[in-house]
């Protein structure tokens, strides 16, 4: 086994990479509104403007380019997402070979689309990355095709890292690199450039909480695999880091940062008023970390850059977006709030909010003294208004409390408000995740099963990857264990919420 490259050997290779073959130097561009907002100097480097819409291209060309001739004639196999496959099926063409790209079966069909237009075959198989990731590598093996790495291979790192060049050549006083990660190879990549040439920039990695392998195997001290991934940032659902990037980044990497699906959206919304550019939710998430890690840092006064890595977005997954980026950006709040039942009532709580711009505004008649509210209120100040407000309600004898960050007054119960049942119930409550695809819920239903009597159920198809269901089952207590050992072996991801304030407020007696 050869000895990993050193530093100076990435050098060598990203300066020599051919990627310009098929890539463009992509611009950088200031964001003028949100610098204003935040304090720093913050500019966008818009990788959406590749010919695929993605960085991708960069280290997909980069490793094609080396194949000798034979290895192009016995053609090349990939797994991706999306924006991997694209760059392997625009390389694959200009090189003149077949490309097989695997997808997961959640893939949003643009994506799908864009690979065939290409040139690409695309064989879907399996939920997430990684049970394409297997089929490929089987693939490769029996066919005798090249397997084309997303991330895990120093082709591809070389190439990625002529980002990394770029930004150099077009902003020479640059503080800080926030870059989003997957499965590394990007981060990898523009960290070894920099550290290299201008070790003085810090780079920040940014990941979505809920598929953070990076951050995970830091704390390990090693590539570790998660339980389970989120789906929404679909571009960088991996549950381990490559272990190349991984030994990359803890050379050259300076910190880390998660961010939630809601300061995502928010993130996608500043790219577009600043832009007019429609970022998918992973081309949006170093940006998301910017912003976090500014504010948590209190960093003020510096250049900073945030890598857009790619815009192809489902466009109905805008949807999802649209409807979460207020909270995402603390703009809105929402919270559950109990009132006399009585005439007058809603007048009398609407004068206390102070002329405050209600969004939301949920209730149905449930009991005879007191009524409870489901309000979205418009803020000015983020969660320090937010928390001003309820502690005012509260004063003045209306019980309050905040569901800004509470997933199930979010996802579902503010759609179903006043769905209380007619008796008393043996009710116990359970939120699902599951991969939405043709047939999903079908499939979902079908799986569960007829053995419990189902009390409740709530499912919203908003244009994500994912389908989210909420439902209720009448459960005695003896059948308890039975029930929650049937759930493990389905296989989806559950969560027990019959202890959720909310379902207590708004759905039970």
């Amino acid at each position: 086994m050869s000895s990993p490259l050193t530093g100076l050997e990435y050098l060598t290779r990203i300066l020599q990479a051919p990627v310009y073959d098929t890539a463009i130097v992509t611009p950088l561009d200031s964001l003028k509104k949100l610098s204003q907002r935040v304090g720093n100097s913050i500019l966008l480097k818009r990788e959406d403007k590749q010919p695929v819409f993605s960085f991708k291209l960069r280290g997909a060309y980069n490793k094609i380019a080396q194949l000798t001739a034979e290895q192009l004639k016995a053609g090349v196999v990939t797994a991706s997402a999306g924006n991997h496959a694209q760059g392997v099926a625009l390389s694959a063409e200009y090189r003149g070979t077949t490309a097989i790209i695997v997808m997961p079966r959640t893939t949003p069909e643009i994506k799908v689309e864009s690979v065939k237009q290409r040139g690409g075959t695309v064989v879907l198989h399996g939920d997430s990355f990684d049970q394409a990731n297997q089929h490929a590598k089987a693939l490769s093996k029996s066919d005798g095709m090249v397997f084309i790495p997303p991330f895990d291979d120093e082709d591809v790192i070389a190439g990625q890292g002529t980002l990394a060049m770029e930004l150099l050549q077009q902003h020479r006083n640059l503080d800080y690199v926030f870059v989003p990660v997957g499965g590394g190879g990007l981060i990898a990549g523009v960290a070894v450039y920099l550290k290299m040439v201008r070790p003085d920039i810090k780079i920040i990695g940014v990941e979505s909480q809920d598929s953070a392998c990076l951050t995970a195997a830091l704390k390990a001290g090693e590539p570790v695999d998660l339980d389970r991934v989120g789906l929404f940032a679909d571009g960088v659902a991996v549950k381990r880091v490559g272990d190349e990037p991984f030994r990359l980044a803890q050379q050259y990497v300076d910190d880390m940062v998660t961010v939630t699906s809601d300061e995502i959206c928010a993130a996608v919304k500043d790219i577009f008023e600043d832009t007019r550019a429609i970022a998918e939710p992973s081309g949006a998430l170093a940006l998301a970390g910017l912003k976090k890690y500014s504010s948590e840092q209190q960093i003020k006064d510096q250049q900073m850059v945030a890598i857009l890595s790619g815009a192809n977005v489902n466009f109905h997954g805008l949807r999802y977006v649209s409807e979460r980026c207020e909270l995402g950006e603390q703009k809105e709040g929402i919270m559950a709030v109990t009132i006399p039942e009585q005439k007058g009532s809603f007048r009398s709580f609407c004068s206390l909010l102070g002329g405050r711009a209600i969004t939301e505004f949920n209730y149905r008649f449930s009991h005879s003294e007191n009524a409870n509210i489901f309000v979205g209120l418009r803020l000015a100040n983020g969660e320090t208004e937010l928390d001003a407000m309820i502690g005012s309600l509260q004063e003045q004898g209306y019980p309050a409390q905040d569901l800004s960050g509470n997933e199930l007054a979010k996802l579902h119960v503010r759609y179903m408000v006043g769905g209380r049942p007619c008796e008393p119930l043996n009710e116990r409550l359970f939120s699902f995740e599951f991969p939405e695809c043709p047939g999903a819920l079908t499939n979902f239903l079908a799986t569960l099963g007829e053995n419990w009597n189902i009390t409740l159920f709530h499912y919203r198809n908003h244009g994500a990857a994912f389908g989210r269901v909420l439902a209720g089952f009448e459960l005695p207590d003896e059948q308890q264990d039975d029930f929650i050992a049937h759930l493990e072996k389905l296989g989806y991801q559950y969560k027990d919420e019959s202890n959720n304030p909310v379902y207590n407020t708004f759905l039970t007696h």
